[in-house]
């Protein structure tokens, strides 16, 4: 995605935005909008036209030594690579991603440490306020079976073959 410069008033022109002029001598010419386009059709200077950037560069309005400016000059320019700059900021992305997990993890806990405590002090409350509303349980008699019957016991060659 190449983001242009108008010719007129210096602002970016995004893909799909603006127009282009193509002079008889190969010149091209680039606007953002209409109305940049109609002041270079009537021939105005864009120094003189007070919203430009050239004015405002010219009457001292604006920064001329501006950051900003310089990375707009980069971006056209093919950077090159370091491999192993570009190796270790990987491995440093990936320290730093598992550092940020693990510091969310003991944010959350920290923040859910005294929730439990808080849940189980409400819910005695709660009990302890509307305890007759919990019916006491009958408990049946137990009774236990007269004869309790035992498998047969295997002979070790079955349990070896199963």
């Amino acid at each position: 995605m190449r983001l242009e410069k108008c010719w007129f008033c210096s602002s970016t022109v995004y893909p799909g935005h603006g127009i282009q002029f193509v002079r008889n001598d190969a010149k091209i010419f680039r606007f953002c909008r209409s109305k940049c386009h109609k002041n270079f059709k009537m021939k105005r200077n864009p120094r003189k036209v007070k919203w430009t950037k050239a004015y405002r560069r010219l009457h001292g309005k604006d920064m001329t030594q501006d950051s900003t400016f310089e990375f707009e000059r980069k971006r056209n320019r093919p950077e090159r690579y370091d491999r192993n700059v570009t190796e270790n900021t990987l491995k440093a992305i990936k320290k730093i991603d598992k550092i940020r997990v693990d510091r969310e993890e003991r944010h959350i806990a920290k923040r859910m440490k005294g929730k439990k405590t808080k849940e189980l002090r409400e819910a005695a409350k709660e009990l302890e306020q509307s305890i007759y509303l919990v019916p006491v349980p009958e408990k049946p008699p137990v009774t236990l079976p007269d004869k309790v019957p035992v498998p047969p016991k295997q002979s070790e060659e079955n349990r070896m073959e199963e």
